[in-house]
């Protein structure tokens, strides 16, 4: 399988406590209609950790119904438990997604053998091709370069997302083995692509599909110049998205935009009064209000 250009890891959105499944299914259409390379629900931006398993697995099936084959599906169905993450990885296969993202598992901060052998046991009993999720910030453990390239060896492991800041893991990488790599930071997709990533598994284009297909698309048509024009023009969105906990800025962003209603589920509620009207002024400067 082989991924490049712009996965949007999608936000999933609420209305009076409850998963809004018609908005959910308008997000998806913006996004086929803007020329995503695919779609990640119910991963960390889709607030998973607050998801019934029931919601989990219906949000998962109507983007799957929406997307209708006209771009991919890369379902979140990690967890810090390998027989969850096996049971909601075979629930996504039925449901016809076409791979899985596998955040680290949480919490248990399992050793790098612990590693290898969580990722290998859904890849082997999972039935989709696994894109693991190296995320040390929220998991508390990062996938170590050399487990990536022994797990890489893996027929049904297919690439890798790099959301540790770190541009060098992608070399590192790179040196170790040839499993496609995917970028989990909008800001530094050029930085990585340009040491051999693939693409982005992005939250700015939940917000500017259209503009993230065409940044990351003219990097891999070899127009380095334009890319870097539209990396300088939307970088301080980039940034601004993470001035506090994601989805939170994201979602408040979209809300300013008229895309959804601003609701998210405890532990996260919305932004500080300073930090919206930050990302206000930022998504003006862009062009994006």
């Amino acid at each position: 399988m082989e991924l490049r250009g712009v996965y949007t890891a999608l936000i999933t959105p609420f209305a009076d406590g409850a998963v809004d499944y018609e908005t959910l299914r308008e997000i998806v259409e913006k996004q086929v209609k803007s020329g995503v390379a695919g779609i990640v629900p119910v991963g960390t931006t889709g607030e998973s950790p607050t998801l019934s398993y029931e919601e989990h697995s219906r949000v998962i099936r109507t983007v799957i119904e929406q997307a209708a084959g006209r771009c991919r599906v890369i379902a979140g169905t990690g967890a810090n438990s390998t027989a969850e993450a096996i049971e909601l990885t075979r629930h996504a296969k039925e449901a016809g997604a076409d791979a899985t993202l596998q955040v680290t598992p949480y919490y248990n901060k399992p050793t790098q053998e612990g590693l290898f052998r969580h990722f290998s046991a859904v890849a082997d009993q999972g039935g989709l091709p696994v894109v693991l999720y190296n995320i040390p910030g929220r998991s508390g453990v990062p996938i170590a370069e050399t487990t990536v390239a022994r797990l890489s060896r893996h027929p049904m492991v297919v690439a890798v997302k790099e959301a540790g800041g770190s541009v060098d893991r992608v070399s590192a990488i790179r040196n170790l083995c040839d499993i496609t790599i995917l970028s989990g930071d909008d800001a530094l997709t050029l930085p990585m692509m340009a040491v051999g990533a693939s693409g982005v598994i992005s939250v700015a284009s939940n917000l500017i599909p259209e503009e993230m297909v065409r940044m990351v698309g003219a990097f891999l048509e070899g127009n380095a110049g334009e890319a870097l024009r539209l990396h300088r023009k939307y970088y301080g969105l980039f940034r601004d998205l993470f001035v506090e906990t994601n989805p939170i800025p994201i979602k408040a962003a979209m809300a300013m935009a008229g895309l959804i209603r601003e609701e998210y589920r405890l532990p996260l509620c919305e932004m500080s009064t300073a930090n919206r009207e930050k990302l206000a002024e930022t998504m003006k400067r862009c062009g994006v209000l």
